[in-house]
């Protein structure tokens, strides 16, 4: 999977990039079909925002978190995608197996 890294106003440190691959490695056990994710790491003034975006062959999961503390934001930006994908599988899953019966015409 490709990972893009963005820092604005902040730099990306070795350890914000080995906790979002180790975030982005749960999701990928998750979904199927991943191929990139695009996280973005904010700083204004007190606050620090990080925005996670993966993209899927289904569809694009994208969370965003604020707090304090970068780490924290990453965190909860992670745990949200995971969310969303964990959601994704259970729908996709629930009407694969619970297919509509096919329809009776009246005589």
């Amino acid at each position: 999977m490709d990972v893009e890294f963005t820092g604005r106003h902040t730099s990306v440190t070795p350890a914000y990039k080995a906790q979002a691959q180790a975030g982005l490695a749960r999701i990928e056990k998750v979904i199927w079909g991943v191929t990139g994710a695009h996280v973005i790491l904010t700083e204004e003034k007190y606050r620090k925002i990080a925005e996670v975006a993966v993209m899927a062959r289904s569809g694009n999961l994208v969370a965003r978190c604020e707090s304090t503390v970068m780490e924290t934001a990453l965190h909860d930006a992670l745990c949200k995608v995971e969310q969303q994908a964990i959601k994704h599988k259970k729908k996709v899953t629930t009407i694969r197996q619970h297919a509509r019966p096919p329809i009776q015409q009246a005589m």
